[in-house]
């Protein structure tokens, strides 16, 4: 057990990823504080994870809002005696699908970076002080693919995970010395509803299959099959782990060799 006994948030822990990788971290040994706006899609992962002996604490949370993140934290460090060893922020918003940068409109534009950027920002500003008093903590931040390459038609989702590196690599840099970890999961295309509403709204653009969408994807990648939430839950618990202890400021591509 990797994580045996060690203290976790996560960030948009209901469904997909998020929940792939609560599960995870439990199994691994964590007891967690689990955090999204879905409260009853958290209470069933919940359950699961209580299933395994491990605890499992559930708070609505808006991450852009920082009132709500700081009332999450101060919980997490209560519930857990001060200690928080873990932080994931998976929580964030997929934004305008298969649309020219000169069609984006600025509140979804806005919408897009404030989830994204300011959901991962504001997690780390809160539990950064309590990872500092204990000298010890491994935060792992979900960023993407499309934040190591350009990704045409998707200019807001883009800019944010090219955001998220950013924040990654320099928080990496403050944290270190303080014995703290920071490190990036970069998922590619993941089998997940998110992903299924993406090659629809693609299909319906371009006058494609639903179908045809998928197959270019796979197309795309090396190893031509698609990434799973479990895939990219084996990624974060290694980067939560003691196994990954000398890596720090690193983004992981998890994407089946799409960005190859």
């Amino acid at each position: 057990m990797k994580l045996k006994d060690r203290k976790a948030i996560v960030t948009g822990a209901a469904k997909g990823m998020g929940a792939a990788i609560t599960t995870t971290l439990a199994r691994a040994g964590a007891d967690l504080v689990m955090a999204a706006r879905d409260l009853d899609a958290l209470e069933e992962v919940a359950e699961e994870v209580r299933g395994m002996g491990r605890a499992a604490h559930c708070l609505s949370v808006d991450v852009t809002d920082e009132d709500q993140v700081r009332a999450m934290v101060a919980t997490a460090r209560d519930v857990f005696d001060g200690r928080i060893d873990i932080l994931v922020n998976v929580a964030g918003v997929t934004g305008p699908i298969e649309t020219p940068v000169q069609d984006i409109a600025v509140a979804d534009f806005d919408y897009v970076i404030t989830a994204n950027v300011r959901g991962t920002f504001l997690p780390i500003k809160h539990v950064m002080p309590v990872m500092i008093a204990r000298k010890y903590g491994k935060i792992v931040n979900i960023g993407g693919t499309s934040g190591l390459r350009g990704y045409p038609m998707r200019t807001a989702y883009s800019a944010s995970k090219w955001a998220v590196r950013g924040i990654t690599r320099t928080v990496a840099l403050e944290a270190g010395r303080h014995n703290i970890n920071v490190n990036a999961v970069c998922p590619g295309i993941v089998e997940t509803p998110r992903m299924q509403k993406l090659c629809e709204e693609k299909a319906r653009v371009r006058g494609w299959t639903r179908e045809q969408v998928y197959d270019e994807y796979v197309e795309d990648m090396a190893l031509k099959r698609v990434t799973t939430p479990q895939d990219i839950a084996n990624a974060v618990l290694f980067m939560a782990s003691d196994d990954s202890r000398n890596m720090t400021g690193q983004e992981v591509a998890v994407d089946g060799g799409w960005d190859v």
